[in-house]
């Protein structure tokens, strides 16, 4: 079983942003979700954990290995797909992931030529292997970005909102795959779409401003929520008053009303109905500033 370490890890940018505020983490072996609105610090985060950057200060270990001091072993157990996973133009899905297992030390011509079957077929794209990865869907592009994570027998894989700008279908896809994958390693799925975690994942963080606002499994926070969340259909012109009153954590539209989602130990007013909490409210509960300043 595999064991990630993250202690005290602390980054701040050249134009005064503090993305990684003394944060400390343990991850062990399958799908772990780190949730976190835009901005959060989750990308400085992943990008740390894949040695792109190096922190301020603190460490990181991964089965007992220094990964910031030893950079190398990591990258030699290390699947990495990043929010913007870039191909050359007129590349085939076969010579990608051919030139990928080159970079990860497989020379022999055959094994290599194996281990490149063996993932196209895995992630459904075999038929397609002529064809120029550029010419591919988001949901394609994303499936042959995991293919090159996968090579080399990984021990950490980092996945950086996979799922974001997919449609249901392709969506849906990438989260068996990711699934398929995750039993036997670290899998860090990091992203702002609660949906994925709550599928996925057995264990999770929330992050906000750099800090881990909560670790532990999705079942569990929920419970913190009990009986705490009511929800009432409003007018959206009375949202800003609802706000000022209220510890309004979400308003969104459904069939064209809006519906805000409350926080209170007790019936807040006229028409809150009560409602069992789901990952969404626990998300934005954590991560509201309406929330964190009481």
């Amino acid at each position: 079983m595999s064991n990630l370490i993250i202690k005290n890890l602390t980054k701040t940018y050249p134009n005064g942003v503090k993305a990684l505020d003394n944060l400390s983490l343990e991850i062990n072996s399958g799908m772990f979700g780190l949730l976190g609105p835009n901005g959060a610090g989750k990308s400085s985060l992943m990008r740390t954990l894949a040695t792109l950057q190096i922190p301020d200060s603190g460490s990181i270990t991964l089965n007992g290995t220094d990964i910031i001091n030893e950079s190398e072993q990591l990258r030699r157990v290390l699947g990495y797909l990043p929010q913007e996973f870039g191909v050359y133009p007129k590349i085939t899905a076969e010579d990608l992931l051919d030139h990928m297992a080159i970079l990860k030390g497989i020379t022999n011509k055959k094994e290599r030529t194996e281990t490149v079957n063996y993932l196209l077929q895995k992630v459904n794209l075999y038929e397609k292997r002529k064809k120029a990865v550029k010419s591919f869907s988001g949901g394609m592009k994303q499936r042959i970005g995991i293919a090159q994570a996968l090579i080399g027998d990984p021990k950490l894989i980092i996945v950086d909102e996979p799922t974001a700008g997919l449609d249901p279908g392709e969506r849906n896809r990438f989260h068996n795959l990711l699934a398929d994958v995750g039993e036997n390693v670290i899998v860090i799925l990091s992203t702002h779409i609660v949906e994925d975690v709550r599928e996925l994942c057995t264990d999770m963080a929330i992050m906000n401003e750099g800090k881990i606002m909560y670790k532990g499994s999705p079942d569990n926070v929920l419970s913190e929520l009990d009986g705490l969340v009511w929800q009432k259909t409003i007018a959206r012109k009375d949202i800003d008053e609802y706000v000022k009153n209220f510890k309004v954590i979400s308003n969104k539209m459904v069939s064209g009303k809006t519906v805000i989602h409350v926080l209170s130990t007790s019936s807040p007013a006229e028409g809150f109905t009560q409602v069992e909490p789901d990952l969404e409210d626990v998300f934005f509960a954590k991560t509201s500033a309406n929330f964190l300043s009481e």
